[in-house]
């Protein structure tokens, strides 16, 4: 088994719905992005730059659905938030899979793909 499935499979209900259900997405909306496992979680790169991730923070009750380049996108997508006060990463909390607009996600990981693509590197800052 792949350690990035064995993360998934290791993950407590509602979160690995959750996770499952966004990793099907993204796979599915970008056939071209590329699944790995990097620093205990499952990352989604475009070539060899990180585009999204997926994580449950600590003490937190959500997944977090982080965009490497969210800060250039959060204008356009409201739904992405500066939970952390990270610098570049701006990211979607799901506390249950209800609160996912698929049509707004999946113009989001479009934007992000196009975004990265165009860039030199994932992380500028």
């Amino acid at each position: 088994m792949k350690p990035v499935d064995e993360y998934f499979i290791n993950q407590k209900e509602p979160y690995q719905s959750i996770m499952l259900y966004v990793r099907d997405v993204i796979l599915h909306s970008l056939p071209e992005v590329e699944e790995r496992y990097s620093y205990k979680i499952p990352f989604y790169n475009i070539g060899k730059k990180p585009m999204i991730y997926l994580n449950i923070l600590k003490g937190k009750d959500y997944v977090d659905i982080a965009f490497v380049q969210g800060i250039l996108l959060e204008k356009e997508f409201p739904v992405l938030k500066n939970d952390n006060k990270r610098k570049q990463v701006r990211s979607i909390q799901l506390k249950e899979l209800e609160d996912l607009d698929q049509e707004n996600f999946t113009a989001l990981l479009h934007a992000a793909s196009k975004l990265l693509k165009e860039s030199k590197r994932a992380w500028f800052i």
